[in-house]
């Protein structure tokens, strides 16, 4: 018995000790982000200003590149977004697997609609790269001739001032590539808002630290304004046709081949479909496996910067022990608390997302979904992605299990109409 005793008492101490070590360094990353969202605010005003002293007359033509994937919740608002540019001279280039895709009638329907928007669709085939949007995204590239080039989802949504807005950037030749912060627009249903939330507070909150650490080295893939000669100078997009997070890898590329990356004071939305919980863990779990894979360290280390699981343990230690239960309660709090500014500071601040002011106080649920999910992507290396089972390998690779693949040897495909 005293063994027992002595054994359960260990493990309290080991556990407060994991309580009070979350505590500080979510702390911590509280405190990193607070100084990196003044720090952006104030690159935003110098970004917005130098934008506004590039008269249109300067503004260079570019080509809109759209992969469509079958239709999603608001196709038609999200790609009408793009048509309604106002931009002196652009195009816009669709790209499908099949002349088949649902999604073709949308951009029927739009082409009617604005005759004075130049439109190009094109069919890949099945693709026999890893990563089928990329292999598709390669012939849409091909097929145009600009030089400044946007790849954006089919599921984002923008203002008619976005091209004007992160276009100017680029035409400083040291600049390769421009990308955007995005918020979450929720469908009907509890799951899709926590899911928005997540994307208006905790994907910021973590770019603009690691901007702020590190420098911008990566790009986010709802939103990436690049020059052609940027692209070229990787190798071509064919250089993040084995990865998931193609966009981050991109990103990564142009920045190691010497061009700055450079992050917008421009914010897109993000629109979401009504889903399941499960669902919603499904897609979470997917990213955090592939960051497990391509930067395990800081996969690792980003357990760390979550506060309500710690908090919680906090309190769960307390309630078993009279001696201990203010304290529980103090650390439970100060975590709640924490993640409720988190939501203020950045999905308010930064992002503007209503739903971060008036839902804060539910953030902290996410939070401790996140971290949950964080802990499954520790075990297995398989996900499933639009209709396909992939696994990950080294580095973030990934490999399709029903379909094969090239070893990406041919030279360059071309587009067809």
């Amino acid at each position: 018995m005293a063994g027992a005793a002595l054994t359960w008492h260990l493990l309290r101490q080991l556990l407060w000790s994991i309580a009070l070590m979350g505590s500080l360094t979510s702390t911590v990353f509280l405190g990193m982000v607070l100084f990196a969202v003044v720090r952006y605010a104030r690159t935003c005003r110098s970004q917005r200003q130098r934008i506004l002293g590039v008269p249109p007359r300067d503004l260079p033509r570019v080509t809109i590149l759209k992969p469509l994937h079958g239709m999603e919740p608001r196709l038609e608002e999200n790609l009408e977004s793009f048509f309604r540019q106002d931009y002196p001279n652009f195009a816009i280039v669709f790209g499908a697997r099949s002349s088949d895709d649902q999604a073709l009638n949308v951009v029927d329907r739009l082409q009617a609609k604005y005759p004075q928007v130049q439109t190009r669709i094109v069919v890949s085939g099945e693709p026999s790269w890893p990563n089928a949007k990329v292999y598709s995204l390669s012939k849409m590239i091909a097929s145009c001739a600009d030089q400044f080039l946007v790849i954006s989802d089919s599921d984002v949504l923008v203002r008619p001032d976005f091209l004007r807005n992160v276009i100017p950037p680029l035409l400083n030749p040291k600049v390769g590539l421009v990308t955007c912060l995005y918020q979450g627009i929720p469908a009907h249903g509890f799951w899709s808002q926590l899911d928005a939330l997540g994307m208006s507070i905790e994907m910021p909150s973590g770019v603009l630290v690691a901007e702020m650490v590190d420098g911008m080295k990566f790009a986010l893939g709802a939103a990436m304004a690049v020059r052609r000669d940027a692209i070229e100078a990787i190798g071509g997009i064919r250089e993040t046709a084995y990865f998931y997070s193609d966009d981050f890898v991109l990103g990564n590329r142009i920045a190691e081949a010497g061009c700055e990356v450079v992050l917008s004071h421009y914010k897109v939305g993000h629109v979401l479909a009504s889903r399941s919980l499960r669902r919603t863990l499904g897609d979470q779990l997917r990213w955090l496996k592939s960051t497990r894979f391509s930067r395990p360290l800081g996969h690792v280390g980003s357990g760390l910067t979550y506060a309500v699981p710690f908090g919680f343990l906090a309190l769960l230690l307390g309630l078993g022990h009279s001696n201990h239960l203010r304290a529980g309660l103090e650390l439970f709090l100060m975590a709640w608390l924490n993640r409720t500014l988190l939501a203020l500071v950045v999905g308010w601040g930064i992002l503007r997302d209503r739903r971060s002011l008036w839902l804060c106080w539910l953030y902290p649920l996410r939070d401790l979904l996140g971290f949950g999910v964080w802990v499954a992507s520790f075990f297995g290396n398989t996900f499933f992605w639009r209709g396909e089972t992939y696994q990950f390998g080294n580095e973030g690779r990934i490999t399709p299990e029903q379909r094969p693949i090239s070893l990406l040897t041919e030279s360059m495909p071309h587009g067809h109409e």
